[in-house]
């Protein structure tokens, strides 16, 4: 089976296609809140889907690390306006670290194509 790198960079690609499946690489966003960072991110998410010839009724799963668990309900209100209500996702939610102290969110997704 071939492996696409989508969008590759000398430490990650964006996405990798491997058969039928999509792999994202963490997703995170711009902003000062929690909601512009959620919303810039499944952005990302969208874009990143679309290049591989998916999009967010096929995701699988997702994978959410926040900053800080307090940011969990502001967090879940831009995932349930984003999210195809008929086509929910495995899904979990975990406070972490992130690669830098202004990301309070990050998103990892894997998807059918």
């Amino acid at each position: 089976m071939s492996i696409k790198r989508i969008e590759p960079g000398a430490r990650m690609s964006g996405a990798v296609v491997h058969g039928n499946t999509v792999y994202l690489s963490g997703q995170v966003g711009e902003g000062e809140s929690v909601k512009e960072q959620c919303e810039y991110a499944l952005r990302e998410v969208d874009r990143l889907l679309a290049a591989a010839g998916s999009d967010k009724s096929k995701i699988l799963q997702t994978l959410i690390y926040l900053s800080d668990m307090s940011y969990f309900a502001e967090m879940n209100a831009v995932w349930e306006a984003w999210i195809d209500p008929a086509n929910t996702p495995a899904r979990a939610t975990s406070e972490a670290k992130l690669a830098a102290p202004k990301y309070k969110v990050e998103f990892t997704v894997t998807a059918a194509i």
